[in-house]
């Protein structure tokens, strides 16, 4: 007895589901990209640079914020093995005009919190361009290091 296969029809509401379930894959997707900063540069946006001390809790993805607003994210991190410093690319929104003596510092939101990477601008009437390198930064502060130094100066010398 040969056994027949036949192809079932879809209902249209199978269809219907079948369709919302793609289209909110691909509104997931879309978001997901713009909040990792994948196509940063291209809409609104230019490309900044920077080299840190130390960049401990910086990813790509993080946000650059000045005054507590994202105007940005780190789309780069890379050591230089000349100089043995955290460079970091990252974009920042082009209404922003940043004067070329400004600061980029590693910050973090709280004890707990996460970290980020805050623009402080400086007073130069020189403003920087797209592809310029912020050579004014400050590195993250490790917590741990300052409590052992707290710890450490209490402590008793002979």
């Amino acid at each position: 007895m040969a056994a027949r296969i036949t192809m079932a029809e879809n209902s249209p509401s199978e269809v219907l589901a079948g369709g919302a379930v793609l289209a909110l894959a691909f509104g997931f997707l879309v978001y997901a990209a713009n909040s990792a900063g994948l196509g940063a540069g291209a809409d609104g946006q230019y490309e900044l640079t920077a080299s840190f001390r130390s960049a401990e809790g910086v990813s790509v993805g993080t946000d650059v914020r000045l005054a507590g607003v994202k105007v940005g994210t780190v789309t780069g991190l890379d050591l230089n093995p000349q100089t043995f410093r955290a460079d970091a690319r990252f974009t920042v929104k082009d209404d922003i005009v940043l004067p070329d003596d400004s600061t980029a510092v590693v910050a973090s939101e709280g004890l707990l919190g996460g970290t980020f990477l805050e623009l402080v601008p400086g007073g130069s009437p020189f403003d920087l361009e797209p592809g310029d390198e912020m050579l004014d930064t400050q590195g993250a502060v490790s917590l741990i290091s300052l409590l052992l130094k707290f710890v450490s100066s209490g402590e008793d010398t002979p």
